[in-house]
């Protein structure tokens, strides 16, 4: 991962503590390495928002999303069980009816993009 990516990680999820040395450098000890495989596989294969990362890692915990990455399994089942269960489970969807994960998430997609304006409106990043 790009060292900006994992700084960013850092300001946004709590449970990413690498141990920092002098000089500000961060050591990820191997749980760590572990936890940021789940985070990105979550975001960049899963298609959740941050605030969706935060919101497993909340109600799941870290070693849930670390145990799943160490057997090698899809982290959480990902999108296609997702779309498995709505479509078969739950019935089709209206073409009314938002896809996947209904208004509450499509409103956390909004939030995570107008978040991400204003930071790059404003030029850097929040602490």
């Amino acid at each position: 991962m790009p060292q900006h990516v994992l700084r960013f990680w850092e300001t946004r999820f709590i449970q990413i503590k690498p141990l920092k040395r002098g000089g500000g450098r961060r050591y990820y000890r191997p749980e760590d390495l572990l936890l940021l495989r789940g985070i990105r596989a979550l975001l960049y294969d899963d298609g959740y928002t941050i605030k969706g990362v935060q919101k497993v890692l909340k109600d799941r915990g870290v070693r849930a999303l670390v145990e799943a990455v160490k057997t090698g399994e899809s982290v959480l089942g990902g999108l296609a069980a997702r779309l498995h269960e709505v479509v078969v489970e739950e019935g089709p969807v209206s073409a009314s009816a938002p896809a996947v994960g209904g208004n509450d998430e499509i409103q956390a997609a909004v939030d995570e993009l107008d978040e991400i304006k204003r930071m790059l409106e404003s030029g850097r990043p929040d602490s």
